[in-house]
Formats: C-alpha cells, sequence, structure tokens
C-alpha cells in the first residue's frame, strides 16, 4: 500500500529525528499520521478500506486523525459515549471528540465508537470516517498552553452516516484494536523529546558560558554544572530503556510494562530538565524569545497526552501485582 515494509526500530529513528524540530507540535502530527491514525487500519482494515484510506495517507495526499478522547474520557477509555448505532448498510454516529490533533483540516478519521449495549471493553469498534459527511462540526480549533503550533479540535457530531463497510475489523474489537497500538504510541511519543531535551541542555551550557554573575560564567558554579550533568545522564538512561524497549518489542514480547515505564519517567524527565534549565536561564527563560520556553510549555504535554503519568503509574503496578484485587 505504499510503506516500506520495515520494523517498528525505523518508526523510533524517524521519531528521533523529528525531535530536531524547534517546537512540539510538528512531530506530534507526524505521529499521529504515521502511528495513531493508521496502525490499526493497516492491521485490519479490508484491502477496499486501505486502497480508499491508507493509501493517500501514506503519499500525504490526505490528513488523517484519531477519534478516541472526549471531554469526559481521555485516559480512561473505555468510558467514551460516543455511539455508532447499525442501520441497515450504514451507522449513524452521534456524540463528540475532544484533543483531537489535526481534526480541524483532517480528511478523515479513525472513530472509536460504541456499537452495541455490551460490556465496555466488547461494545466498541473503529471505523473511517471521512470529514466531509453531513452532521459532522469542528466546534474549535483549541487555544493551548503549549504544542500551539498544534491544530488541536473540538468535534461534534449529529446524526452522521457512514457505510457499514467502513468497519476497520470486526465489529466489537475496536477497543482491543487501540490497546494494541497504544505501546506503539508512547515509544514514538518518548523517541520525539530524547534530542529536544539534549539540545535545551547543550543550549543552557552555551548560554551559561557566556552569561556573567558576580565576575564569573553562571556555568561555573557548581551547582549549576553538576545539574546539568545530572541531566544529560538522566536522558542517556531514557534512552537506553527505550532501545531495550524497542527490542523486546521488535523481537514479539509483551512490552507494556517497560513501555509504561518509559513514558512515565520521559514525562517527568522532560518536566525536570526543561524547568532546571529555564531556571538557569534567568528572566530570558521566561520569555518567549528562546527554545528552552517553547519546550517547557510544549513538553509539558508529555505527561498528560497518551496515558497520564497516573494511568502508567497504575499500569506498572498491575504488572508487578502491588494492586489489590477487586
Amino acid at each position: 500500500y505504499g510503506g516500506m515494509g520495515l520494523d517498528f526500530s525505523y518508526n523510533i529513528a524517524v521519531a528521533e529525528e523529528l525531535g530536531n524540530i524547534h517546537c512540539g507540535g510538528i512531530p506530534m502530527a507526524i505521529g499521529v499520521q504515521a502511528g495513531m491514525a493508521t496502525p490499526a487500519l493497516t492491521r485490519f482494515g479490508s484491502d477496499e478500506l486501505k486502497k480508499q484510506f491508507l493509501v493517500p495517507t501514506i503519499a500525504g495526499d490526505v490528513v488523517a486523525c484519531l477519534g478516541v478522547s472526549e471531554a469526559g474520557a481521555g485516559s480512561d477509555v473505555a468510558n467514551i459515549k460516543t455511539t455508532a448505532v447499525r442501520k441497515g448498510d450504514e451507522y449513524v454516529i452521534n456524540g463528540g471528540k475532544m484533543w483531537t490533533t489535526s481534526g480541524c483540516q483532517a480528511d478523515w478519521m479513525c472513530l472509536l465508537a460504541n456499537t452495541s449495549e455490551g460490556p465496555l471493553h466488547r461494545n466498541k469498534s473503529l471505523l473511517c470516517l471521512p470529514m466531509n459527511l453531513p452532521g459532522i462540526h469542528v466546534a474549535k480549533k483549541i487555544d493551548k498552553l503549549g504544542m500551539r503550533s498544534s491544530d488541536t479540535a473540538q468535534i461534534f457530531f449529529e446524526d452522521v452516516r457512514v457505510p457499514s463497510k467502513n468497519l476497520i475489523g470486526e465489529e466489537g474489537k475496536g477497543f482491543t484494536y487501540q490497546m494494541l497500538q497504544f505501546q506503539e504510541e508512547r515509544l514514538g511519543a518518548l523517541a520525539t523529546v530524547l534530542t529536544p531535551l539534549e539540545t535545551i541542555i547543550q543550549e543552557t551550557i552555551d548560554y551559561t558560558r557566556q552569561r556573567k554573575m558576580f565576575d564569573q560564567s553562571v556555568l561555573h558554579n557548581q551547582a549549576v554544572h553538576f545539574r546539568l550533568a545530572e541531566l544529560a545522564t538522566e536522558v542517556e538512561l531514557l534512552r537506553s530503556l527505550l532501545y531495550r524497549t524497542v527490542a523486546l518489542y521488535v523481537e514479539g514480547n509483551d512490552v507494556t510494562k517497560f513501555a509504561s515505564m518509559a513514558k512515565l519517567k520521559a514525562g517527568r524527565l522532560a518536566r525536570e530538565v526543561t524547568d532546571s534549565c529555564l531556571q538557569f536561564w534567568g528572566g530570558m527563560g521566561f520569555t518567549s524569545e528562546v527554545l528552552v520556553s517553547r519546550f517547557y510549555r510544549d513538553l509539558r504535554l508529555l505527561s498528560i497526552g497518551g496515558g497520564t503519568d497516573e494511568t502508567m503509574l497504575s499500569i506498572i503496578c498491575k504488572y508487578m501485582e502491588t494492586l489489590p484485587s477487586k
């Protein structure tokens, strides 16, 4: 269908390289296109759906978005309320989606919706939804603290009719399909922050070396250069965890625990690095003129999006068997 057929390690290599872009919004948009809106279609979609939606998406001729999160269901995917009711050879969709990256400009959406009244983990399905259908209302582009270049939309559906052939895979398997790609999403997001964190540390070294305070460079202060050395060490440890997890995943192992650990560490380290480095920039760090302030805002999302830190901790505890039995 136009892809190169390479293993997942190449996705990570690309994601790391995208970290050279000096904002978070562009790598995130590319990540949604390549690693969030399309994997379920690639794995489980019909040949007809792949030709209609996957081929032009891979070619870059159309923009895709992922419709999962809702105002009352972010990390708690099972709690979504959007419905897709089967009527003849169509699904009728009602509800809404929130925090939809590329939602204002998307040509189609990979939509997760409830298609039955059954158990929460077995009543959901994925649909390829063209975004030009009657009843789709893009309410607004959301004004955000960071990722300001990202097109993040709130979208509503009112009696939207889509052909039943647009179902990805089997009805009722949507939650499972979505969960299967979460580890890839999280590892990809982690990979995009490694280069920015290194860049921020190096720029802070350069700035504090030339910035004078009390007749010596700020970098000369042991508290400063020791802290930067600690942060650089943490980034390398995170990279090692990422590479180990990816290697295990490519070999076919379940990496849910390690991916959750890596995602948790990445979110917290992004906050730690940007906050510490911004401090060393002094007043300049509080302006919009320097890169560290942009990444301070952009990378804060990593502890929230794709599963919060608290969700990662819950998953890790489950695999460590430290949670009480229900």
